[in-house]
């Protein structure tokens, strides 16, 4: 397959699992109501977990590569700070959008980092649109429900998904023809952006996973960081 397009199909794949997993979560009910609650928990703990493993095991990983100590140190503890003010402002403008800006924040670096590595002809990059599909599923479906208990409506929230998704190639892009020979701007933003998740997970996400009659969600969790860690070990 030529590498755009490769490019265009697997970003598209990896994107489109946003609204897919939005559509999903506007089934409005499940039934009983018990397995509905333990289900949504499960989910969104399973989002976390996930997050978690691209934190640790792709994002941190790749980023630390490519720069110096001493700007891993920097672009961390700025993305813990930019992403505190962040959510400081969502808190005062009572916006429900904590788990679309964790799923953003997952799913723009590792886009641009998929262009990247098709760019650069290296292996695995079918594998990594894969994972980051996987991923995308219960972070759309924590993001819907979540900006549907806000009060948007049901057909604008998939509306945004579907613009997310088609941001996708153009992203990819972005890693394709200009940063697939600057790593070091890649390392930067791998290494921001895992801050934000990691502080996003902590502070939203992982609270609201917690059930009170239910173990099932912190399972949730544990599945979802083994998401990630069968892609790491496909990959190696």
């Amino acid at each position: 397959m030529e590498p755009l397009t490769q490019l265009i199909l697997l970003t598209a794949v990896a994107g489109a699992a946003i609204p897919i997993g939005g559509f999903i979560a506007s089934v409005e009910s499940i039934r009983p109501r018990w397995l509905e609650e333990d289900f949504r928990h499960s989910v969104i703990a399973f989002g976390g977990g996930a997050l978690i493993s691209a934190v640790v095991l792709v994002l941190i990983p790749e980023g630390i590569k490519t720069i110096a100590t001493w700007e891993s140190i920097i672009a961390f503890a700025a993305g813990g700070l930019v992403f505190w003010g962040l959510q400081a402002f969502l808190d005062r403008s009572e916006s429900s959008a904590s788990q679309l800006v964790a799923m953003l924040s997952d799913f723009i670096p590792e886009v641009i980092a998929l262009g990247a590595v098709i760019a650069t002809g290296e292996t695995g990059a079918i594998l990594l649109a894969a994972i980051i599909a996987l991923q995308n599923l219960p972070e759309g479906f924590n993001s819907f429900r979540e900006l549907r208990n806000g009060g948007m409506k049901k057909q604008r929230i998939l509306f945004w998904f579907s613009v997310a998704a088609a941001l996708g190639p153009v992203l990819g892009g972005f890693g394709f023809f200009l940063l697939s020979d600057q790593p070091r701007v890649l390392g930067w933003m791998q290494v921001f952006a895992a801050a934000g998740i990691l502080y996003l997970v902590f502070e939203d996400i992982a609270p609201q996973a917690k059930l009170k009659n239910s173990n099932l969600p912190a399972l949730g969790a544990v599945l979802g960081f083994l998401l990630g860690l069968i892609g790491k070990l496909l990959e190696g």
